[in-house]
């Protein structure tokens, strides 16, 4: 990510006013997230929002309850952790793959939201907290939406026999072409 887009995902989170914690790979041409933070803003945030550079457990940090909403790109392995977690999602695809993934999502699948994006291909401050505050108001209608569709789409994805059966259904018909 570029550093420019870094800050705005930043100042983003910041202005929705909710807790946060971000982690996220330091941008382009920066060694840390802390050297490339807008000014000022770890002391603007400090009681309510974390940067974090590092790796962490995500699946496991997304399984606690505090987590409200999941900010991704969409990647084919991050889509599907989300999926099978309570949190609401936004998306900011980068690539090729994520740009479809978050389009499955976003708008066949009505599970997330995703930033939208300037003429020019950059995301800003307001794209961000415009995206997380709609899943996270309970009185938005994009929100109720999105929770819906996603809490049915977990509960097929995490029912019993989900995965044997396709798995079962695949050897049955190998079985039988050859």
């Amino acid at each position: 990510m570029e550093k420019k887009q870094f800050q705005e995902l930043c100042l983003g989170m910041e202005l929705t006013g909710l807790p946060f914690l971000v982690a996220v790979k330091p941008p382009r041409g920066s060694s840390t997230t802390q050297e490339a933070l807008p000014e000022g803003f770890e002391e603007r945030v400090k009681e309510r929002g974390i940067i974090w550079g590092e790796w962490l457990d995500q699946p496991l940090i997304l399984s606690h309850r505090s987590v409200g909403c999941f900010v991704n790109h969409c990647g084919f392995g991050t889509m599907w952790e989300s999926l099978v977690r309570d949190s609401q999602i936004v998306h900011i695809p980068n690539l090729a793959d994520q740009v479809l993934t978050t389009r499955l999502c976003a708008e066949e699948l009505e599970v997330s939201v995703k930033v939208e994006r300037e003429d020019s291909g950059w995301f800003s401050k307001e794209s961000v907290r415009d995206a997380v505050k709609s899943v996270m108001d309970k009185d938005s209608e994009i929100g109720n939406l999105v929770r819906r569709n996603h809490k049915k789409l977990r509960e097929t994805l995490l029912s019993p026999g989900l995965l044997s059966g396709y798995a079962d259904k695949f050897v049955e018909t190998l079985e039988n072409e050859v």
